[in-house]
């Protein structure tokens, strides 16, 4: 089993998951971070780490946001490895409560860390 970011990261990006992994599961894009299921040791703890709960177990990812267990896998390949925590991005406040952004992923890899 793995954990997957969802919609609620997308242009957020806020990173204290990262802090509290203990593996390098998280990779970051341009304005989302994802996991990859390969590397997740599956412990939660950055679930309630994620300040816009876009943080979930496969077996409690609610419906509406299946898909994004292929989008964790198919970023996963191609984005950096981030392990470090950074600041939010700047649309964060704005962004944190919107629904239906999906179609707003930036597939342009981050800087990683």
């Amino acid at each position: 089993m793995s954990h997957y970011v969802t919609e609620p990261c997308i242009k957020c990006k806020y990173t204290d998951c990262v802090a509290v992994c203990p593996v390098d599961c998280f990779h970051e894009g341009a304005n989302m971070l994802v996991i990859d299921e390969d590397e997740c040791i599956d412990c939660g703890a950055c679930v309630d780490e994620c300040p816009v709960t876009a943080i979930f177990p496969e077996e409690d990812l609610p419906e509406k946001w299946q898909d994004y267990i292929e989008i964790n896998r198919e970023y996963a390949a191609k984005w950096p490895l981030i392990n470090e925590t950074k600041d939010a991005l700047a649309t964060a406040d704005e962004f944190k409560d919107v629904t239906d952004k999906k179609d707003q992923i930036d597939p342009a890899p981050g800087e990683g860390s």
